[in-house]
C-alpha cells in the first residue's frame, strides 16, 4: 500500500452515556489526533458527524466522529468520501478490538469485518468492497461473551485509560508516516512501540 490516508474514522456511539467507554476508543482516538493537530470539529448534518480538517505533512486531511450509531456509521463514511471525492484506499477506520491486549494496536488493511459491526455496516455502504484501512486497538476481552456487551460499553478504570491514551499518543506519532503513503513503516513503528511490555518507553 502507497496510498496516504486522507480520512480517519473513529468509530463509537453518540451521546453522554457512551463517551470514554471501551466501545468508543476509536471515537476517543480520532478526537485526540484532532485536537493534536489543531483541528476543530463543527457539526455536519449532511455528513450525519462531526468533521475535522488539518494539514500534516502536507496532506489534507479529515478527521470524522460519526453521529449515528456504531452500526450504522457507514452512512456518514459514504457521505464524507462521496463529497470529497477520497477513494477508499484512502480511509482508514479506527475502532476497538477485543481480541488484542490493551495497550496494542495493530494496522490492518482490506479483509472481513471480523465480527466489527462499524466495519460491517461500512463494507455494506460501499457495496460490498472492503479495501480500506482499518486500526484495531486493543480493549482486551472480558472473558466470556455474556460478558461482551456490558464490558464494551462500561469506562474503563483510570489505569486503563491511561494505557488507552498513551497508545493514541503513538498513533499520533505514526499519522505523518501514514499520510506519506509509507504503510509498513508506519506499521511496524506502531506496532513495535504498542507490543506487550514496550508501550511507554519510546520508540
Amino acid at each position: 500500500m502507497t496510498q496516504a490516508i486522507r480520512l480517519f474514522v473513529g468509530l463509537g456511539n453518540p451521546g453522554a452515556e457512551y463517551e470514554h467507554t471501551r466501545h468508543n476508543a476509536g471515537t476517543d482516538c480520532v478526537t485526540q489526533l484532532a485536537e493534536a493537530f489543531q483541528a476543530p470539529f463543527k457539526v455536519e448534518k449532511k455528513f450525519h458527524g462531526l468533521l475535522a480538517r488539518a494539514t500534516v505533512a502536507g496532506v489534507d486531511v479529515r478527521f470524522l466522529v460519526p453521529q449515528t450509531f456504531y452500526n450504522a456509521t457507514g452512512r456518514a463514511v459514504l457521505a464524507v468520501a462521496q463529497f470529497y471525492r477520497i477513494p477508499l484506499d484512502e480511509i482508514m477506520l479506527l475502532h476497538d478490538e477485543l481480541d488484542l491486549p490493551l495497550g496494542v494496536a495493530k494496522l490492518k488493511f482490506g479483509g472481513g469485518h471480523g465480527g466489527n459491526n462499524g466495519v460491517r455496516d461500512t463494507i455494506s455502504a460501499f457495496g460490498g468492497k472492503s479495501d480500506f484501512a482499518r486500526l484495531r486497538l486493543g480493549v482486551s476481552h472480558p472473558g466470556h461473551k455474556d460478558r461482551v456487551t456490558g464490558y464494551l460499553l462500561s469506562r474503563p478504570p483510570a489505569a486503563e485509560r491511561e494505557t488507552l491514551t498513551a497508545v493514541f499518543d503513538e498513533v499520533r506519532r505514526v499519522v505523518p508516516t501514514l499520510l506519506e503513503g509509507h504503510w509498513e513503516r508506519a506499521a511496524t513503528a506502531l506496532h513495535t512501540a504498542t507490543r506487550p511490555g514496550t508501550l511507554g518507553q519510546g520508540t
